[in-house]
């Protein structure tokens, strides 16, 4: 077996921080919704999916191909990627941070066009780069063999898991853009929960492993 029950559920919750992380794709999405309406936001949401597979597909290939050839790269991937999560935290919660929802005006745009910004969007974000390539070596296990596979196994979580949160986001981003305006405690909040649950990952995962080699 590639993966208990249980792992999957730690991956799982992860991702469901991570995606909940500000960031360009998130922010292009819920724009979209806000300016054009939730049908364009899914458009766009399309094509960034079309975006997380590239990804996907080339960190999963490398990954497998460089620990294979390399076998101390894990050690260096995992502790880059530790310190990758720990970063992703000061900039939840440094002064000025940036917050969901807080959308910028976009052009309306044909269905085409929503789905092809989308997709470039997040195929020339370095963050979802930076995120498979520092993010799954915490979770692969080497001993277990299939590197390939057990990427690609984490990669269709985290890729269904970002799907379902940001058409939510995008449904339901009129009334929640509202909410958070009027309340700003809620913004602040936000961000230091997010970047507290980023900063124990990292230090949880580094330990956990360390504790296991």
């Amino acid at each position: 077996m590639l993966f208990s029950a249980q792992e999957l559920l730690i991956f799982a919750l992860a991702a469901l921080v991570l995606v909940l992380t500000p960031g360009p794709n998130m922010v292009y999405c819920v724009s979209r919704s806000l300016t054009q309406g939730p049908r364009a936001g899914l458009v766009s949401l399309g094509g960034v999916v079309l975006g997380f597979l590239v990804h996907l597909l080339a960190a999963a290939l490398g990954l497998t191909a460089l620990l294979a050839a390399v076998p101390l790269a894990f050690d260096a991937i995992r502790y880059a990627g530790a310190a990758y999560l720990l970063w992703m935290a000061w900039q939840a919660v440094k002064p000025g941070g940036a917050a969901p929802f807080e959308a910028r005006n976009l052009p309306h745009d044909g269905p085409r066009t929503l789905f092809l910004m989308g997709f470039m969007t997040n195929l020339l974000n370095p963050k979802v780069a930076m995120f498979y390539l520092s993010f799954f070596p915490q979770f692969l296990h080497p001993e277990r063999g299939q590197l390939l596979l057990q990427s690609l196994t984490l990669g269709s979580v985290q890729i269904a898991t970002s799907a379902v949160v940001n058409a939510l986001l995008i449904l339901c981003a009129a009334r929640v853009a509202l909410f958070l305006n009027r309340n700003a405690a809620w913004m602040r909040a936000q961000r230091y929960v997010m970047g507290t649950v980023l900063g124990l990952l990292a230090l949880r995962l580094l330990t956990e492993k360390k504790a296991a080699a």
